[in-house]
């Protein structure tokens, strides 16, 4: 009797393993129960449960089917492996040394074929079940009513069922796969594959079998390469730099992807035939497949690389052309830019207009509060508690008050729980004392109080201000200000709300007596959590025992979870992609946040592919706003706006965009009545709608190159654009933020509360265009405001830095930072009036005091080219009136450099021969500006700092000079002294300029 080839484990290992096993599959449940379980209560408590049994049904059963299938597939190839077994085999060493392994299988070979095929089929259910959006897009997805320019199939092939397509295609590569290698080792096993002894090899029936399943494989690729030929719009072109198939890809790769699909077919026919009907050998066979490896690299590879070296590299610009604009129109189309209005704006105006002093529509309205540094101004104004807060950035939004409609920075008051003091923090106050925030505080954007102050005129803690330098009124009153969901809450940040009794334990806010008012929640959201059940339940979620122990929690106590805003509508609808800064706004008396969602799809033929991550990024992000997944998409849209209340945490989604055919397909697949038609808007809530952030980056981004619709200038470049850095910090590398703003450009019928960029030309600093979106009549538009080639406007960093780089400001600027208080800018606003630019930046204070915060001190405005018309007032209307009085004289920049001997000339007039100290002083300002010139040209930064300041000491010599040799100087027509020096400070070249 021949012993066992293994030793055999003891009774008591068994059953340690098995309590193990037994344990770790426990828990494993109980924690997959107890989520499902609290995400069930959820969904029912937001009344979306519809979501919740949709993507759980529809990931078990694409579990099921496609692990049953993997699992029999390979459970049937290897019992069929076993069943044509040799019952005689020829004795040899190799089958000496294979007979303990059959000894082992054979007693349970249904065991652990069905062990092996359990294990498979697991990892196949677990990798489909994550492709539920898929399939529910390839079941409910319809129409685009475009068709690609190559095939005229229609888009929605490629959007909707190209992607599950291919992903079964990628399936039944990996089960024939892994049947074929299984299926091997069974017969190697058993005999029925020999690699020592005389005779065949290989027994007739493991030939078939193995054959069969080498055919099945090619004929899958096959099949591969019929997919390939439509997938092949969707491939990078590196020719053209553009994404879609090129002139090798059509007229090299894609037939050649056909005759390879062929000769795929009639291989897979010669294996079968020459493996078992005829010559019953594996050379023919072995043939075959050496062909099709030859005809994938001829045909496939080496032709289209022949093709597109030496017939499209020469001639790119003309072979490339069809589908370069095939791409333009595309990439338009799938983002939204189609409907693009472009208007020329010669920017021609150099000097200031008399009306910018009258003007209503354009200067009173412009913004001078910056919403990322007011942020610390409203917490020290308005925090009153040292747990509120008002995150990093707030919000612009717009409001109408006394029939005026005017943008208004607008925060909400929310709790910051990692605030609280050590005291504050335990489990009682964190969860059942301090659970909500207080008030919507605003102000208006363009109104400054007491010293630089915003003028708030909401969200006050009493029924009237108490600061003089706020409204005495709530402007903008909320019927109920209480704030249980916002952006500052974490996933752990849980509420435990409700009250037996008429004991109110909530902190509600501070009274103007200097006590405490406190509050219970009496909103309908909420997970009751009275019964034991509950209790139990969400202990064992949060892993807190005082769910069941703490008398806080009562027979009337809700659990409020996920407060997030942004986290509360992805939940509900996990198929959109969220805008990455929500908003609050006061609608019907509540505050509610609105979230824009977005459709993405990844398969628009011939589109251009974009990372969301990267497009979306610039400086504010992170900085009160979400930072996007690293999500390629080639196709968006902002079909959805999302609102969630504040107070009781109701969701709700509006279609927004409802001929988006991808809204609609996932719409059907939750049972088409999950997203709200565009009818059931409130008007008041549409009023409140903006121009989503997100959206205008990837937009803007893409309009820096798809502006052009020529192909060949396309393919030049030389006309693309680039979004600038941010002014005041060039360097960092961090890309200039759009900004809201309440205004009127050229060609509008009157002010627009719209989301506007700068960009620049790629690689210089001046002014190429200014884009904006808006909605107009409910309907999204984005304009266009394109400079000439030429122009001689400057960009915002070379406005920003002959701005400040000006002597007289660089003075006042200096003073402003003295006794270590710290200058700060607000947003530089780029603003198209009068057939010219008028820039407006905003110019913040903060003292290094311990919680001081930043104050509005000055406002810096120039016109025209940046560096002509300057001023650094003290409000927006003195610098208006004084950039109307530079403007009646002339500019006091640098007078343009002379092409001959004769003296350069100033406003039509010669300027004066300067004899004496004067001379000697203008010599010292010229080689001042020499220097200056050099250093900027060196690039070093320190001696361009040596530079501006030996000129302001030449200049101001000069000016001594020009006192002393002139008592009584008389002013001509526009004010200006007799004499002047060669060049203003104002007029000094700075860096990167």
């Amino acid at each position: 009797m021949r012993s066992s080839p293994l030793p055999r484990m003891s009774r008591r290992g068994r059953v340690t393993i098995g309590v193990l096993i037994g344990v770790f599959v426990l828990f494993t449940l109980l924690g997959w129960g107890v989520n499902a379980w609290t995400d069930w209560l959820w969904f029912d408590e937001v009344r979306y449960t519809q979501v919740f049994t949709g993507v759980l049904a529809t990931r078990l059963l694409l579990f099921l089917i496609i692990g049953l299938s993997m699992a029999l597939i390979i459970a049937g190839n290897l019992w069929l492996a076993h069943r044509l077994r040799p019952q005689l085999r020829p004795h040899s060493a190799e089958q000496a040394t294979l007979e303990r392994y059959r000894m082992l299988l054979s007693p349970r070979l249904g065991t652990w074929i069905a062990l092996a095929a359990a294990v498979i089929g697991l990892f196949a259910g677990l990798s489909a079940q994550s492709r539920w959006g898929q399939w529910l897009l390839f079941r409910n997805g319809g129409s685009f009513g475009v068709k690609d320019p190559e095939f005229g199939v229609d888009v929605g092939f490629y959007v909707f069922q190209l992607p599950f397509w291919r992903y079964l295609l990628g399936v039944g590569f990996t089960a024939v796969v892994l049947a074929l290698l299984g299926a091997l080792a069974v017969h190697y096993i058993f005999g029925g594959v020999r690699l020592q002894g005389v005779g065949d090899r290989m027994t007739n029936a493991a030939r078939a079998h193995l054959s069969t399943l080498v055919a099945v494989f090619v004929l899958l690729k096959a099949i591969a390469y019929v997919l390939d030929q439509r997938a092949m719009l969707l491939e990078y072109n590196e020719g053209a730099k553009l994404y879609g198939a090129g002139y090798a890809d059509i007229n090299a790769l894609l037939p050649a992807k056909e005759i390879l699909a062929w000769i795929a077919v009639v291989v897979a026919v010669a294996i079968i035939v020459f493996s078992n009907a005829w010559m019953r050998n594996l050379v023919w066979p072995g043939i075959a497949l050496a062909l099709l490896g030859v005809s994938a690299v001829a045909i496939g590879g080496i032709y289209p690389w022949a093709v597109q070296t030496f017939e499209v590299k020469p001639s790119a610009r003309d072979k490339e052309a069809p589908y370069i604009e095939r791409s333009i129109e595309a990439t338009r189309s799938a983002f939204g830019l189609t409907g693009t209005k472009n208007t020329d704006y010669a920017a021609s105006n150099l000097v200031p207009p008399a009306s910018l002093a009258t003007d209503t529509s354009v200067v009173q309205n412009v913004r001078l509060l910056d919403p990322q540094l007011v942020s610390e101004t409203y917490t020290q104004l308005q925090q009153v508690r040292g747990f509120y807060d008002f995150g990093p950035k707030l919000d612009i939004d717009r409001y109408a008050n006394a029939g005026k409609t005017s943008d208004y920075v607008v925060g909400v008051r929310e709790i910051n729980y990692g605030e609280l003091t050590d005291q504050q923090s335990n489990w009682i106050n964190r969860h059942t004392v301090y659970t909500h925030g207080y008030g919507l505080v605003a102000a208006p954007a363009n109104q400054v109080v007491c010293g630089g102050q915003p003028y708030f005129v909401s969200g006050f803690l009493g029924e009237k201000a108490q600061e003089a330098c706020s409204s005495q009124t709530e402007q903008i009153p909320a019927q109920q200000p209480r704030i249980y969901y916002g952006e500052r809450m974490e996933p752990d940040d849980y509420a435990i709300v409700g009250q037996t009794g008429d004991r109110n334990v909530e902190f509600d806010k501070p009274t103007s007596t200097g006590g405490e008012q406190y509050y219970t929640y009496t909103g309908e959201g909420g997970v009751e959590i009275g019964s034991f059940t509950r209790r139990l339940l969400y202990a064992i979620k949060e892993q807190e025992s005082n769910f069941l122990l703490s008398e806080a929690v009562n027979d009337d106590s809700k659990l409020l979870y996920v407060r997030n805003p942004r986290d509360r509508v992805e939940k509900v609808a996990p198929f959109l992609t969220l805008d990455g800064d929500p908003y609050p706004a006061v609608v019907n008396g509540r505050v509610l946040w609105i979230v824009d969602g977005y459709t993405t799809a990844a398969t628009y033929p011939y589109a251009e592919r974009v990372n969301l991550q990267a497009e979306t990024a610039d400086e504010l992000t992170g900085r009160g706003t979400f930072q996007l997944a690293r999500e390629n998409v080639n196709y968006i849209r902002n079909s959805v706006k999302a609102t969630v209340d504040a107070y009781d945490g109701t969701v709700k989604l509006y279609t927004f965009d409802d001929a988006d055919p991808v809204l609609k397909a996932w719409n059907k697949a939750f049972g088409g009545d999950l997203v709200l038609p565009k009818g059931d808007i409130p008007p008041e809530l549409a009023d409140h709608f903006r121009y989503p952030a997100d959206l205008f980056k990837v937009q803007r981004n893409l309009l820096t190159k798809f502006h052009v619709t020529d192909p060949g200038d396309f393919y030049s470049g030389q006309d693309f654009w680039q979004v600038p850095n941010v002014p005041d910090a060039p360097d960092s590398g961090q890309k200039q933020p759009p900004y809201y703003l309440f205004t009127q450009f050229p060609g509008q019928e009157g002010p627009r509360f719209q989301l506007t960029a700068a960009v620049t030309p790629n690689g210089r600093q001046n002014l190429a265009a200014l884009v904006s979106g808006s909605y107009v009549d409910g309907q999204p538009k984005l304009e266009v405001l394109e400079l000439p080639d030429q122009t001689r406007i400057s960009g915002p960093a070379q406005v920003h830095q002959q701005m400040t780089n000006n002597g007289d400001i660089r003075q006042q600027l200096n003073l402003l930072s003295s006794n270590q208080a710290q200058v700060q800018y607000g947003n530089l606003l780029s603003l198209p009036f009068a057939d010219g630019m008028l820039y407006v930046e905003p110019v913040y204070v903060k003292s290094s005091n311990q919680d001081a915060y930043p104050l509005l001190q000055k406002v810096l405005l120039s016109y025209g080219d940046g560096g002509s018309y300057v001023v650094l007032a003290n409000n927006l209307s003195d610098g208006i009136k004084q950039l109307v009085e530079q403007g009646k004289r002339p500019a006091s920049g640098n007078p343009p450099p002379s092409t001959d001997d004769k003296p350069p000339t100033t406003g039509g007039t010669t300027t004066p021969v300067l004899t004496g100290e004067l001379a000697e002083a203008a010599g010292k300002v010229q080689s001042a500006i020499v220097e200056v010139k050099a250093a900027q040209a060196s690039g070093d930064f320190e001696r361009y700092g040596r530079a501006l300041k030996a000129l302001d000491e030449a200049m101001a010599a000069f000016q001594q000079a020009q006192a002393a040799a002139n008592p009584t100087p008389a002013s001509g027509p526009s004010g200006s002294p007799s004499a002047s020096p060669p060049a203003s400070p104002s007029a000094s070249p700075t860096p990167n300029g």
